[in-house]
Parts: structure tokens; C-alpha cells; sequence
């Protein structure tokens, strides 16, 4: 007999209060297996179910070692596709399956991609403050911690303003002032370039909060900052309007944070309306849409940034990795804050000892281990949906806003009394790492 998938299994889990899910592909070989990510946070069992009643029995039998004629077959299988859930569900088999033929042939993953670019990665993590002299303070201890490339973010997506003018009765939600934002963080590239001069790239993340129109002066009014890049000025929906802002200035841009559909960036890329692609791997597929996505840029000039927030498994950042390290388009990293020391509500420590392997970062730069594959260990019970007590979360995160003046508000508390697949919110539990044992 040859070698066969054997099962398939999605393990959630939320040791920061984030849900996270992975994905384990087991071999009829005695220790042989792959791990992928397949978080969608918002809608993580959707994703799992995908994976457990739709994708696993599909797999079970089939050679792991035929990773194209199994993604088009999974993908096509639907018939309806390019969604986030199906596109992540997919994505967790594929980078499993791309592990596994790293370990089979002995070598990390970057080698089966071509080998080095570079001996290291060169990345960015976030400086976020509720006023200026808070962001500046953190952009100090981030540059202190080696980093010289930097996100900086004032007063939250789109600039919430207390004393905006309000009619009665307001439907209740975080409302925010476009021009106070815009005027805020100009403000602060000001005082940034001021303090440091150019010894440090900034970059800042819109997060599609602005009107076409406002987006476009916005992009001109930075031009004097020699940004880095400024991130997702547009809602995918409005990537027509790159053309006039690409026109009129030139600020470099990146974009793709929510895209799912290769039409998405086919057509900005091929014009060379952005300068770096900023697609979220496991969104689009995986593995394998991202090694033609790399290809597909190059051509056009188009450098990537692959994302790497908080609501991503290390599988996934050591993915984006071992992408970065092997393309020659490659422009530069997202860093999660779990990793940066400057937020205490999250815990880095506690990621890298629950998935052991995972880059190293030193000085600005990220580093690979030389495991074969993939290179992240289990260290997960992976025969249980979660693992150490670390529950997964199902409440209603609505990041929706309408038109371009209302980002609806969070819950501060999440609902009471579910508790399905997982549980309703979990405190985040300090575990005693030290000794192994799991929090209760």
C-alpha cells in the first residue's frame, strides 16, 4: 500500500482570547503528518465544519503527495468558491499537505520553493497609541527592541472624535470624524519625522475607514512623509479608484488584506496600481494560490507583505516565512504584537510554547529553524478540538460600518450562555508554562 491520508482533523483554540483554528493531516505512515492554518476568526466554526464534514471525507485515501490535483479538485468540488470559509478550510489541508512533503523529502519548505533570497527576513510590528505621545513612546521601546520598520496607528481605525456633531438619538456604535483622523495622523508623521529624521520606515493602515475621494487626499497629503506604505486606503469593492490616486501621487500603497478572489488583484497588480500585495495566505488558499500569486506579482513589480495579525496560528506566520525568505519579490513582514512585548494582554511566550518552532525574530529581522517542512512542532493535543483549556470564543465581531461614518460598536462583554464546540469567551488564563501543566 502506499502512502495515504489517513485523517483529518481542526483543532481550535484561543490562548489570547483570539480563536484560532489548525489543521492536522495524518499518514498510514506511524508519525508522519502535516499542520496547516486555517483561521478565519469571526466565523471559525463555519471553517471547521468545512474541514470535518465536507473536506475530510473527500481526503481520506488520497495520496498527500499530489498537492495541485487535490487543491483543484477540493476548490472546484463546491462548485461555488473563493470564499473566506472554503478558502481557509482548504488553505489548513493545503499547508499540511505541503508539510508533509517537506518532511518526506528532509528539507524546510523554503528549500522546496527554491532555496534562500536572503539570510533573513526583514519585518514590521505595530505601534498603536490613543493620542500621539502614546504612539510615539511605543515607536521609542519598538526601535530600542531593534525594529526600523514600524506601523503606527493613532486613536484606532478611523479616528473615533468624542465631540463629533451628532443628531438625537443616535443609533448606538463607535462613530468616528474622517477629517480629525486624516489631521491626527498627519500630525503624527510629523512629529514622527521630526524625532527620528529617516532612520525609520513608518507604514499606516487606513483600514478601508475612508471615502474614495477623501482616501485620494489623504495618499497626496503623505507624500512628504516618504511612508513606507500606506495600507488598505480602499474597501475592495472601490479598487477602480487606485487609477486616480496612483495618478496623482506617489505614496507607495498596499492592499489585499481582505481579498479572496484572484480577480480581485488581477487587475491592480497587472496595471502596477499597488506596490505590495497584502493578501492574508490562508484567505486565498494557501500555499499554493500564494506561490502563484509571488510569480504573478513579480512580473509586474509588485513586492509582497503578506498579512500577519494576531488571528493567525505561528503555522501560519512560519508559512508566510518560509514564502518570504524564497521570493525575489519579497518586500517586508507583518510581525503580530503577540511578539512585540508592548501589549500585556497578549502572550507571545504562551504562542511559541504551545507551537514550538516557529521564527525566531532578532534585531528586525525574522529567522527560520531548519525542520524539515513547515519547521512548527506540535506541541497541541491535537486529538481535541481545544487544547489546554484555552477555549475558543463564539460571540458576534462586527466589524461592519456604514458608509463612512459609523464603525459599529464591539460587545465589551461577550453573550452569556453558549457554550458549543468549545465554549462562549474564555478569560485569558495565565499557564504554568514552566512545569507543563494546563490551566483549569
Amino acid at each position: 500500500m502506499g502512502l495515504e491520508i489517513r485523517d483529518v482533523r481542526a483543532i481550535c483554540t484561543a490562548p489570547e482570547g483570539v480563536n484560532l483554528v489548525a489543521v492536522k493531516v495524518e499518514t498510514n505512515e506511524p508519525g508522519l503528518y502535516g499542520v496547516g492554518c486555517a483561521t478565519f476568526t469571526h466565523r471559525y466554526l463555519a471553517v471547521v465544519t468545512a474541514i470535518e464534514e465536507y473536506l475530510r471525507p473527500f481526503l481520506i485515501g488520497k495520496d498527500p503527495a499530489n498537492i495541485e490535483d487535490i487543491w483543484q479538485s477540493a476548490m472546484g468540488m463546491s462548485y461555488w468558491r473563493n470564499g473566506p470559509v472554503l478558502n481557509n478550510a482548504l488553505s489548513g489541508v493545503d499547508m499540511a499537505l505541503w508539510d508533509i512533503k517537506g518532511k518526506l523529502a528532509g528539507m524546510p519548505l523554503y528549500q522546496l520553493f527554491g532555496g534562500k533570497c536572503r539570510p533573513g527576513i526583514p519585518c514590521y510590528t505595530h505601534a498603536e497609541g490613543a493620542d500621539a505621545e502614546q504612539t510615539l513612546e511605543r515607536v521609542e521601546a519598538l526601535r530600542e527592541r531593534g525594529y526600523r520598520r514600524i506601523r503606527v496607528q493613532v486613536g484606532g481605525y478611523g479616528g473615533k472624535n468624542p465631540n463629533l456633531h451628532r443628531p438625537e438619538h443616535p443609533f448606538p456604535g463607535g462613530y468616528f470624524d474622517p477629517k480629525a483622523y486624516m489631521k491626527n495622523v498627519l500630525e503624527l508623521m510629523e512629529k514622527l519625522r521630526v524625532t527620528y529624521g529617516d532612520s525609520l520606515e513608518f507604514c499606516h493602515d487606513v483600514h478601508e475607514r475612508l471615502a474614495p475621494i477623501d482616501a485620494l487626499n489623504f495618499a497626496k497629503a503623505l507624500e512628504p512623509y516618504h511612508l513606507l506604505f500606506l495600507e488598505d486606503i480602499l474597501q475592495p469593492e472601490q479598487t477602480a479608484w487606485f487609477h486616480p490616486i496612483r495618478q496623482q501621487c506617489a505614496t507607495p500603497l498596499a492592499m489585499g488584506e481582505l481579498f479572496n478572489n484572484p480577480h480581485e488583484w488581477t487587475s491592480i497588480v497587472s496595471a502596477r496600481l499597488i506596490d505590495y500585495i497584502r493578501v492574508h495566505v490562508s484567505q486565498i488558499g494557501g500555499i499554493t494560490p500564494a506561490r502563484k500569486l509571488v510569480a504573478f506579482c513579480d512580473a509586474y513589480g509588485v513586492r509582497t507583505a503578506w498579512h500577519g495579525p494576531i488571528d493567525m496560528t505561528p503555522i501560519g506566520h512560519a508559512v508566510n516565512a518560509h514564502l518570504d525568505i524564497s521570493s525575489p519579490n519579497f518586500g517586508v513582514q507583518e510581525w503580530a504584537d503577540s511578539f512585540s512585548g508592548l501589549y500585556p494582554t497578549l502572550n507571545g511566550p504562551l504562542m511559541r510554547e504551545m507551537f514550538p518552532g516557529m521564527p525566531e525574530y532578532r534585531d528586525g529581522f525574522l529567522y527560520l529553524n531548519e525542520n524539515p517542512g513547515i519547521g512548527v512542532m506540535e506541541a497541541l493535543d491535537m486529538s481535541k478540538r481545544q487544547t489546554w483549556g484555552y477555549k475558543s470564543q463564539i460571540f458576534a465581531l462586527d466589524w461592519s460600518y456604514f458608509g463612512w461614518l459609523m464603525l459599529a460598536s464591539l460587545p465589551t462583554e461577550p453573550p452569556s450562555g453558549r457554550d458549543k464546540q468549545g465554549g462562549c469567551y474564555a478569560e485569558i488564563q495565565s499557564k504554568s508554562a514552566v512545569s507543563g501543566e494546563a490551566p483549569v
